[in-house]
């Protein structure tokens, strides 16, 4: 990509680079971007779009970067077109070449891109936006301007990573929406109560209005404390483990993750630099 273009005014621009970086390219010469935001992709969607590539063709062209020393191309967006045109049984499909300097920049353009233009799940563009400002150092106003999005948009799907990896599942899926994700935002500091309201919110299909209106009950009132252990094998429940995991990840400021084996297991707290595990370790043991 020539460096007088922003990572993040899209790829309508690279169309006026020399015509020889448009072209057909064979499918099976094209691996896979290792910067994928995107985590989930739906079965019947592809089906949908690989009927429509099927019909049509390949309107949009997929952006790749050239691998001259294998003769190969990595892509950087389209992944879905992609996935769809194998599933159509496409032998070429169409591709628009860019010039990407160093892995950095491949990491960058691929989560801009993506998030651009790619319909993301909630945490995994929550994740995306997290993954620019720790490598890149990015304030979320300049997230915000990188990607054309309001700031306060970037602000929202961050504080979901807050929430248990469990609850991230939910939203993940589609079990929980995001606006549901930001009303359980409000127990964060009770992880029991965030468990119970979530559960209560799944087991009655509540919608954001009446998640609200349910968590502020729920926040008001005592919990009831069950026997966190099951008579037969001593095992933490998993919902008192959310509980515990969400406390200790406040607490830390680290993701954490709890694995059990009958009365047994092990925490593991994720640590992203030298000096964040100094910082883990002053907090475990007082400022000793």
């Amino acid at each position: 990509m020539s460096k007088k273009m922003g990572l993040g005014q899209g790829v309508g621009l690279l169309f006026c680079e020399e015509k020889e970086k448009y072209f057909d390219c064979e499918i099976t010469k094209i691996f896979p971007n290792k910067h994928q935001p995107r985590s989930q992709f739906n079965q019947q969607d592809l089906e949908e779009l690989a009927q429509s590539i099927r019909e049509k063709g390949v309107i949009q062209p997929l952006i790749v970067t050239s691998n001259s020393t294998e003769n190969r191309y990595e892509l950087v967006a389209g992944e879905r077109r992609l996935r769809a045109s194998k599933l159509a049984g496409l032998s070429h499909v169409p591709v628009v070449v860019i010039d990407v300097d160093d892995e950095n920049s491949l990491l960058e353009l691929a989560l801009i891109e993506n998030i651009q233009r790619t319909d993301l799940n909630p945490i995994e563009e929550a994740e995306a936006y997290r993954k620019l400002i720790e490598k890149f150092g990015y304030t979320q106003d300049e997230t915000a301007k990188r990607v054309g999005k309001q700031r306060s948009t970037i602000t929202n799907l961050l504080r979901l990573l807050k929430l248990p990896e469990s609850i991230q599942k939910d939203i993940s899926t589609g079990l929980l929406t995001e606006g549901h994700g930001r009303v359980l935002i409000r127990l964060i500091e009770e992880p029991i109560k965030l468990q119970e309201a979530r559960d209560e919110i799944v087991r009655n299909g509540l919608s954001v209005r009446q998640a609200e209106k349910i968590t502020k009950k729920i926040a008001i009132n005592k919990p009831v404390v069950k026997n966190p252990l099951t008579p037969a094998t001593n095992e933490i429940s998993q919902s008192l483990g959310n509980a515990l995991v969400t406390q200790l990840t406040n607490h830390l400021n680290s993701k954490v993750t709890l694995h059990q084996n009958g009365s047994r297991g092990k925490i593991e707290i994720e640590y992203y630099s030298t000096d964040d595990l100094e910082r883990v370790f002053s907090i475990l043991l007082g400022d000793k």
